[in-house]
């Protein structure tokens, strides 16, 4: 008797310079993807491969959104401190 979710591997497949990448899925994440996939009458690996990107791109907008701003709490001149700090090259 099987207690428990089961796992589907799930080949995602890249043309040109891509590679060829197994990736353990659940019972749920299968079925909704199917679902979409039926909807938007695109393949899962296609589906995946959407997600991948919307997920790096979001990832790299966090990141340069990190920095920005971090200088306007200070009450140096940013000319002024690098001036500074160069001198002391």
């Amino acid at each position: 008797m099987f207690f428990g979710q089961l796992i589907y591997n799930i080949d995602i497949i890249y043309c040109g310079d891509g590679m060829r990448t197994l990736v353990d899925i659940g019972d749920n994440q299968i079925q909704a993807l199917d679902e979409l996939a039926k909807k938007e009458k695109r393949s899962r690996a296609a589906l995946i491969r959407q997600a991948i990107d919307d997920y790096l791109r979001n990832r790299r907008d966090e990141q340069e959104g990190d920095a920005f701003g971090l200088w306007g709490k200070r009450k140096v001149d940013g000319l002024a401190y690098q001036e500074k700090v160069r001198r002391e090259w």
